[in-house]
């Protein structure tokens, strides 16, 4: 699934993507998953050896992500309020996380990532790709909810990580399936 809430295991392109970010962020410090949701990639990160930690805006998700990995550090924050030290993390995920940031906000997310790694860290995002915004009014299990995933051309977004500072390294996209529209996948290098 390309929407975050699976496990990667089950993607071979998403699973992929995660182990190339894992072998390129190895050993250049603490590893921070921004949106973590219930802890799947943060745990797979774990398993692969990896100082990792998860955040997530939602108290619940949080609950979940402690329940299901009691081994992993996670944490309720917000893309938006993180206190990185700058050049304090080895590499940072916003995986299928950041499509719920307002089009003025991500720029300044990003760039606080970019900030936050160190030289030579990666940065690795996933999104839905698109014209048009969704606004979504039911939730997993059919909780009523209002938010909007923001839909991104893959060019836009690859844009807002390089005048955030960071050097594209990888690009795939990836076509609709049955649980979602057509998605990417980037990866990013802080120079240096």
């Amino acid at each position: 699934m390309t929407t975050g809430v699976g496990d990667i295991r089950r993607d071979p392109w998403l699973k992929a993507s995660i182990d190339a970010f894992a072998d390129t962020v190895r050993g250049l410090g603490p590893v921070l998953d921004v949106g973590c949701g219930p802890g799947t990639v943060t745990a797979y990160l774990a398993e692969r050896g990896l100082d990792v930690s998860g955040v997530d805006l939602s108290p619940r998700m949080i609950e979940n992500a402690r329940r299901l990995h009691p081994e992993c550090r996670f944490a309720v924050a917000s893309a938006t309020e993180l206190d990185l030290g700058e050049a304090s993390l080895g590499g940072v995920l916003g995986w299928w996380s950041l499509f719920n940031l307002p089009r003025d906000v991500l720029p300044q997310v990003l760039a606080l990532f970019a900030r936050a790694l160190k030289p030579g860290g990666h940065f690795i995002t996933g999104t839905h790709v698109g014209d048009e915004d969704a606004v979504r009014t039911e939730a997993y299990g059919d909780v009523p909810v209002r938010w909007t995933t923001h839909k991104w051309r893959p060019e836009q977004l690859v844009n807002l990580i390089e005048q955030a500072g960071l050097n594209p390294v990888a690009e795939l996209r990836l076509p609709p399936t049955e649980y979602s529209g057509p998605g990417l996948v980037v990866m990013a290098k802080r120079p240096g």
